[in-house]
């Protein structure tokens, strides 16, 4: 049978909507000058555009009780808690009070001057372009040094412990000599002086796809997580200035400790990216991505492929180490093909040129997520990579889970991905070490908590409320795997058994455990109204894989 795997590229996107019909950002800004004056397409008749506005769907705006103020205005869904008609048309209301006591503000946000500067190519790289320049002299030394020390076969060798005939490197020649150092041997220089983060016995949120978001993170967050990463960024739509890819290193307040992963395949861009995030974004360390299975991202040697080009891979990490003031982190996987780990060679190597993390998931790339982690593989890892920390990633869906690996391997932490798609509350199960029977009505506030944050986040106008919609739709894909701890045959549920059909303790458990799309769509709409009589969805990815 024919593996389901890949994504589905032909579902049903939202339609746009008409210029005509929409609002102009100058009037919804309130500054009430468009840069395009008659040229303008967009409707800047405020009261009309109020009489053609799709009705609100609800009484309470959450930014505006939350904040004081809604940013979308007279497009906000629900702008009838902040928008008062007039004599004289239309009024915003903002309260002052609340903007000065809740005034928030998501960070990394790609300012207009910066995607200038990164377009026209005039962004200073300087740190990137002396260290790439560093790094192939000093490999052109060695290939030096190496030519001058090779034997010949019928030679005898001059350096003790080498046998007769072999090929004198220059690690050979320097391990060999006595005496004082003299500038000419080759000496790596020293890891420029950088902020220490203490990442043990932390529970680190990992960065997933999709999934991942804001909004997201803030859940997780707000259930437990201590560490959290954005999404994985791929390092030329950085340097491009692509606002879709800057949206996934934004960071919420709340996040204390965030990191940013970055995937690409050459040192140049690599170092280059790296130095764009530390030198403008508010981050505590970057990650590595060299994990990522999707064909895509392993044909153009990054993600995973790179586990393969070592030489590469330290290439990569050395120039991004020399440009950067905080700690750079890997996140791996324990191979490329089934049985053919390798991931036990590579960390050594990692931790040699200076990475502060690593973290290994237990699977092949080949296995994808069908097979059971290998926590005996992560353990052996974490033995060959001391003293580096190695965190383990694979399979832990509760606490039970989370005691047996701390107790039974040395990982200095775990990176917990599926299991917070599935139950989020995980992270709060472990820090208490119990087995929480969260109600229905329990994980309906956190979905509300969801929607809520989105709205901020995407937006409390149409176009918001649709992308709100559409990444709750893509969560709910893995959350009704859930099965509530009180119909448990036995504890703890694992994370790759698939359950029979089963009927909850109420309708709302029943209906949150369907694993059919249009109960998810019935959901969204408890949360954010009716969606359109043709609306469909499809998940992003073919197989949701047990």
């Amino acid at each position: 049978k024919k593996k389901v795997r890949g994504q589905n590229k032909n579902r049903p996107r939202p339609n746009k909507e008409q210029l005509t019909t929409k609002l102009c950002p100058s009037k919804v800004r309130g500054d009430g000058v468009c840069a395009f004056a008659e040229k303008c397409q967009y409707l800047h008749d405020i009261t009309k555009y109020m009489e053609i506005k799709p009705p609100d769907l609800g009484e309470k705006c959450f930014a505006f009780q939350t904040y004081g103020k809604c940013d979308y205005t007279f497009t906000c869904r629900f702008a009838g808690d902040h928008v008062e008609k007039t004599e004289n048309g239309y009024i915003n209301i903002v309260d002052e009070e609340k903007v000065r006591e809740n005034a928030i503000e998501t960070k990394n946000i790609l300012p207009r001057d910066l995607q200038i500067n990164l377009r026209k190519r005039k962004f200073d790289f300087s740190k990137t372009d002396a260290a790439l320049k560093e790094n192939q002299d000093r490999k052109a030394k060695l290939r030096k040094t190496d030519q001058e020390n090779v034997v010949e076969i019928n030679e005898p060798s001059k350096i003790e412990g080498k046998p007769p005939g072999g090929i004198i490197t220059s690690e050979d020649v320097l391990s060999s000599r006595v005496g004082c150092v003299l500038n000419d041997d080759m000496i790596p220089l020293k890891t420029m002086e950088k902020k220490t983060l203490d990442f043990r016995d932390k529970l680190y949120l990992a960065p997933l796809t999709t999934c991942g978001n804001l909004p997201f993170r803030v859940v997780c967050k707000r259930l437990g997580a201590d560490i959290t990463c954005g999404e994985m960024a791929l390092a030329t739509n950085i340097l491009q200035a692509k606002g879709a890819e800057w949206a996934l290193i934004k960071r919420h307040p709340c996040e204390d400790v965030f990191g940013v992963q970055l995937c690409g395949a050459f040192p140049d861009t690599m170092a280059r990216s790296a130095e764009l995030v530390a030198k403008t974004c508010e981050v505590d360390f970057i990650d590595i991505n060299l994990g990522c299975p999707i064909d895509m991202i392993y044909k153009k040697g990054a993600g995973s492929a790179l586990m393969r080009r070592t030489n590469k891979l330290l290439d990569i990490v050395t120039c991004m180490n020399s440009v950067i003031d905080i700690p750079l982190t890997c996140k791996v996987r324990a191979g490329v093909e089934t049985n053919k780990n390798c991931a036990h060679v590579v960390l050594p190597k990692l931790r040699d040129r200076g990475v502060a993390l690593t973290t290994v998931h237990g699977r092949s790339r080949e296995a994808r997520y069908t097979k059971v982690a290998d926590w005996g593989y992560i353990n052996e890892c974490a033995s060959v990579a001391a003293p580096m920390p190695v965190f383990g990633n694979g399979d832990i869906f509760s606490y039970h889970d989370y005691c047996s690996v701390v107790e039974n391997t040395s990982v200095s932490g775990v990176m917990i991905a599926r299991g917070a798609l599935i139950k989020p509350w995980l992270f709060t199960e472990i820090k208490e070490r119990r087995d929480w029977d969260i109600s229905s009505s329990e994980r309906f506030d956190i979905l509300r908590g969801f929607t809520n944050e989105g709205l901020i986040h995407w937006g409390s106008d149409t176009r918001g409320i649709e992308t709100t919609r559409r990444f709750l739709l893509e969560w709910l894909s893995f959350l009704h795997r859930y099965i509530p701890v009180g119909l448990l045959e036995r504890i703890p549920q694992r994370i790759n058994e698939r359950p029979p059909y089963y009927v909850g303790r109420n309708d709302l458990e029943t209906l949150m455990a369907s694993p059919n799309s249009n109960d998810w769509v019935r959901i969204s709409e408890m949360l954010l109204g009716k969606v359109p009589d043709s609306f469909q969805f499809l998940p992003k990815h073919k197989a949701n894989s047990y």
